[in-house]
């Protein structure tokens, strides 16, 4: 093959390299081949020598082009559409107004606990006086005359009919036991009325009692305490004096504090005479 097609050849093939060929050792030509190398030299400089192909451009980087940013769209609320105006309101027509007869309504009873008393339950009435003692009366009593102190100013309240030292009858209405029982029953202190029996021996007139408390409960802590009450009534049961008076006898306060027993014999009698 031609040397120099070669060369053109490869210098196609590898553009912008430099080939070289090192030139080749001439052989040795015997003198019948003298014309001929002279015509090959003829011929290879008569032939056109290729030019080298211009070098390729550098490919330049390309840049991408910045993005604006899509503008963000906020949604917007449908405006609601107007209401229609309102009618206007017509006066009405008023109806006629028949007048109904006016009521009377009864008064109020007053209750029990309105006056400070509690509701009795249905008592036996006391018994009769034994044969030979003089019964006193709701109106005239012998010791109608006995003195009596009382604390409180409830007169339809619950009487608490005692017989101590006036000192100690001044610290009653502080008495816890005497609190207690009244706090079972839904009172205070300021619902009672204490009197204290200011004679050692002889008791207090129930004509008296009425007369300057309006008595018509009486809870009597000790004996021979109320002169209506000697001979007919029984410690720890409840009764009617006189079929209007409830009337319940008990211990003293100061042995009833420290007594268990008794004090539930007490609240037992205190039931049955308030609550049935």
């Amino acid at each position: 093959m031609d040397t120099a097609a070669n060369l053109a050849f490869f210098q196609n093939f590898y553009t912008g390299a430099a080939l070289y060929v090192l030139p080749e050792a001439a052989p040795e030509v015997a003198p019948a081949a003298e014309p001929v190398k002279a015509a090959l030299e003829q011929q290879r400089a008569a032939a056109p020598v290729p030019e080298a192909p211009a070098p390729r451009p550098a490919i330049q980087p390309v840049t991408a082009a910045p993005v604006p940013p899509t503008p963000t769209t906020l949604p917007v609320k449908p405006v609601p559409p107007a209401a229609p105006p309102l009618p206007t309101p017509t006066a009405p027509v008023p109806a006629p107004v028949v007048a109904a007869p006016p009521m009377v309504a009864p008064p109020p009873a007053p209750s029990a606990q309105a006056l400070g008393t509690l509701p009795l339950a249905q008592l036996p009435d006391a018994a009769p006086a034994p044969a030979g003692r003089v019964q006193p009366t709701p109106t005239q009593s012998p010791v109608a005359h006995i003195p009596f102190s009382t604390l409180g100013s409830n007169p339809h309240g619950l009487v608490l009919l005692v017989r101590v030292a006036p000192e100690q009858f001044r610290k009653l209405p502080r008495n816890v036991f005497l609190n207690n029982l009244l706090k079972a029953l839904r009172l205070v202190m300021e619902d009672v009325v204490l009197v204290n029996v200011e004679h050692d021996k002889f008791p207090v007139a129930l004509c008296s009692l009425r007369r300057e408390l309006a008595a018509r409960q009486i809870l009597a802590f000790g004996k021979n305490l109320l002169d209506v009450a000697v001979y007919t009534t029984q410690p720890y049961e409840p009764v009617l004096l006189y079929g209007d008076t409830a009337f319940l006898g008990a211990g003293e306060i100061d042995m009833l504090e420290y007594d268990a027993g008794r004090k539930k014999q007490l609240w037992q009698a205190v039931q049955r005479m308030f609550m049935g």
